[in-house]
Order: C-alpha cells, then sequence, then structure tokens
C-alpha cells in the first residue's frame, strides 16, 4: 500500500493526519505523484470525517509554502478582501476601485465559479479583451499605477490550492470548513495583503448554511489572519438571498457598474460599504465608520470610483468603454419570464437551487472543461418578504447566443418560490448576521 493511500485510509476511517503526512499530500498535489482520483478520495475523507485545528493550521501552510510568497511592503499599505461565495455577490468588482478611488491599494486574487456560485474571475473575464491571468511583476505594476488589480491566482502561488480547488468543485467537497480555511488563508497569507475582510455567508445558499458555522469558519479566519500579524476583520452576512438583481456573469458587471455610477440595489451598495468602511479603518485614512462610509459614498456618487474601474479595464486589456456603453458586454439573444402563478409574499427563496439552475445555462461549470456562456444568468425581481402580484413577474431568464432553455427549465426555477398569503414579512435573516 502507498504511503498516500495509507493517508487517505487513515483520514477515512477518522485518523488525526501528522505535519508530515499532510505536507507531503500537499507536496504530491504539487507535482503531481498524486493522482487526481487519490486527491479526490482524501479530500471526501476530510470533508466526511473533519480535521483538528493543528490538521488545518497544517494543511494551510503546506499549500501556501507550495508556492512563492509576495512581500507587498514597497506598495505601503495593500488590503484585500474574501467572501465564501454566494448567488449574486458580486462585490469585489465594485470594492476593489472605490477602495482605490478613496487611497487604499488593494491586491485582489480571485477564483472562479465553485459548486453553485459564480466565480469573479467569470464575471471579469465577460468584459470583452480583460485578462485576469497576470504575473508578479504586473500585479506591482497595476497596484502602483492604478492601486487595485484584479488577478487570477498564478501558477506560482499556492499551487497545490490551484489544482484542489477545481477538484473541490467537482466532488462536492466544497463546504468542508477545513478545506475552506485552507484554501482561502493559503492564498491570502502567500500574496502578502497588510489587511483582509471577510465577508462570511450563511443561510440556504450558502456554503455555510447555519449560521454557527459561518460563525466557526469566520472566526478561523479572522483569528488565524491575526495570528500572523495582520489586521484581519469580517461579518457574517445573509445569502438566504441572491445579493443584488443580477445573477449571471455579463449582467452582473452591468450591475457592478451601475452601482459605481452611484445607482444599483441597496444591498449590493450595503454589503460594499460595510467590507469598506472596514479597510478604510484598518488603512487609517478614516477614523470612524461614519467617516469611512462617507467617502465610499463620495466616490460613488461623483465618479472617481467608476473612474478607477475604468482603468483597472483598460490596464488589464479590457474595453473600458463598457463604463460608458453598457451595450457593450455580452447581450442575452432570448429571456423568458417567470411569473408568480398567485398573489401573495415571497416566504422563501431556494437560492441554493437557483444557483445551481444558473449553471445549467452557462453561468458556471459542472464539469472543469465546460464553457462560461457570459452572457446567460438571471434577473431576480422578488426576494423573500416581498408581497408580488398574480401574473408579476418573479425572474427573467437571460440565454446567451450559445445556450438552449433546458425541458422543463422554467417550472423548476418558479419553484424555487415559495409564495404565502398575507402582507410582507421581514428576510428569514437579516442582511448582517453577525460582526466576527
Amino acid at each position: 500500500m502507498s504511503l498516500i493511500v495509507r493517508t487517505i485510509v487513515k483520514k477515512r476511517d477518522g485518523g488525526e493526519l501528522s505535519e508530515g503526512e499532510i505536507r507531503d499530500f500537499v507536496a504530491g498535489v504539487t507535482n503531481r505523484t498524486v493522482t487526481d482520483e487519490q486527491a479526490a478520495a482524501l479530500l471526501m475523507a476530510i470533508c466526511c470525517r473533519g480535521m483538528t485545528t493543528a490538521e488545518t493550521a497544517a494543511l494551510t501552510f503546506a499549500m501556501m509554502n507550495s508556492g512563492e510568497t509576495w512581500d507587498l511592503s514597497p506598495h505601503g499599505f495593500v488590503a484585500d478582501k474574501h467572501s465564501t461565495g454566494g448567488v449574486g455577490d458580486k462585490s469585489t468588482l465594485v470594492l476593489a476601485p472605490l477602495l482605490a478611488a478613496c487611497g487604499v491599494k488593494t491586491g485582489m486574487m480571485s477564483g472562479r465559479g465553485l459548486g453553485h456560485t459564480g466565480g469573479t474571475l467569470d464575471k471579469l473575464e465577460a468584459i470583452p479583451g480583460f485578462v485576469t491571468g497576470q504575473s508578479k511583476e504586473a500585479f506591482d505594476r497595476l497596484v502602483e499605477k492604478v492601486g487595485c488589480a484584479l488577478i487570477a491566482a498564478t501558477d506560482t502561488v499556492a499551487p497545490a490550492d490551484r489544482r484542489l480547488y477545481a477538484l473541490r468543485d467537482v466532488t462536492g467537497t466544497v463546504e468542508s470548513i477545513p478545506l475552506i480555511t485552507a484554501s482561502i488563508l493559503s492564498k491570502k497569507l502567500a500574496t502578502g495583503a497588510h489587511a483582509v475582510v471577510f465577508d462570511v455567508k450563511t443561510g440556504n445558499g450558502a456554503f455555510m448554511q447555519k449560521p454557527e458555522d459561518a460563525h466557526t469558519l469566520g472566526r478561523a479566519l479572522v483569528d488565524t489572519t491575526r495570528a500572523t500579524g495582520r489586521k484581519a476583520s469580517g461579518y457574517v452576512t445573509a445569502m438566504d438571498r441572491p445579493v443584488g438583481i443580477a445573477v449571471g456573469n455579463a449582467n452582473e458587471v452591468e450591475e457592478s457598474i451601475r452601482l459605481l455610477r452611484g445607482d444599483g440595489p441597496a444591498d449590493l451598495r450595503e454589503n460594499v460599504l460595510l467590507l469598506g468602511a472596514d479597510l478604510l479603518l484598518a488603512a487609517g485614512v478614516a477614523d470612524t465608520e461614519k467617516e469611512a462610509r462617507r467617502r465610499l459614498n463620495a466616490s460613488l456618487q461623483d465618479g472617481t470610483a467608476l473612474e478607477a474601474f475604468a482603468r483597472v479595464i483598460a490596464e488589464q486589456g479590457g474595453n473600458p468603454a463598457v463604463c460608458d456603453d453598457l451595450a457593450l458586454l455580452p447581450q442575452p439573444a432570448a429571456k423568458h419570464e417567470v411569473k408568480a402563478a398567485a398573489a401573495g409574499t415571497v416566504r422563501r427563496v431556494a437560492t441554493r437551487e437557483l444557483g445551481l439552475l444558473s449553471i445549467e445555462i452557462g453561468c458556471g461549470r459542472a464539469r472543469k472543461e465546460d464553457v462560461v456562456d457570459p452572457a446567460s444568468g438571471f434577473r431576480v425581481f422578488r426576494k423573500t418578504g416581498e408581497t408580488v402580484a398574480a401574473g408579476e413577474p418573479l425572474l427573467v431568464v437571460e440565454l446567451g447566443p450559445r445556450t438552449q432553455l433546458p425541458k422543463g427549465y422554467l417550472e423548476r426555477v418558479a419553484a424555487c418560490f415559495e409564495i404565502g398569503e398575507g402582507a410582507g414579512a421581514e428576510p428569514a435573516l437579516p442582511f448582517v448576521v453577525e460582526k466576527l
């Protein structure tokens, strides 16, 4: 029996892995002496059996040390943000240029869609010409020249996570707290940000559906980051309904640009202000939350945040004219309304199921080799707690030119909305569930 098989069996049977066993596994993932099948088997064993704090720390540092680590001190203070993901969560697209406009440099390394959640890179690549694959040298140039960089994980930073991230997406092991913690922090610690704010989602559309699980993950992320001598804060926020109206790729870019113009959905704006205020305070450019929010709102209203996004797009090879003309983004070829069968109040939105349904029309990937259709997506018009009249649209399905409507699709989308009698009610979760 090989060493990796012994490790798989040990964790399968509930044993605690040693630092050496974890280090050898990560090394094998990096140099590909561990096969996809073996890696997937250990991921599933970890997902089912869990990991101790010591195991999780060992996995985090082994993944971090699987590649190079960056020193960002020549740039002064550099901020970062991480969300555990959800449906319609597009805050990075707004937050990064907004912080730059407020004088806080940001370097954000993002991922692609994972499970039912959308991926920041897929959204950015819906902008014609936008290149997310950037070198360390390009990253430095972007941070120095523009004030922010929005890039994909490089081959040299936490390469083990790059492979494990893709495998988790297709093996049903996304929700594991140890795997999430190690994945997030291996990159954050390796890329050297001086402060990180974490947005840990909870609710039926989140990986951590129970608030107590979200709290556990959030505390692990914040405390581990602080233990390295860096600033960290975080929030548990609601994902029992999509964030904003748009769900997809190009349409989420459009919604982000609208917010950068000073418009856009109230819940998305609050999400961005919540996270942004913490990073302005960490950077020392604001002394109070009130002052931080005032500065952020001013940059949204006076156009400087939109100008920063246009510069980022131009410097990363994209067409900055999309900021002025949204029609330059990929456009749907067909639209289908999903209407309420009866009047009432939306009692529940099956947000996770909506995310999975969005994959079927090309918003994400069911397999690693699948191609995303940037023009496909949803527009969600009614959420939990809101009233709707009979025949009123709950949601519009948008199909890109490469996508056909699956059989019975609209009926499955309609089933995601539970409508009851009576007046409007508050959402099941408040937007901010907890400050970590």
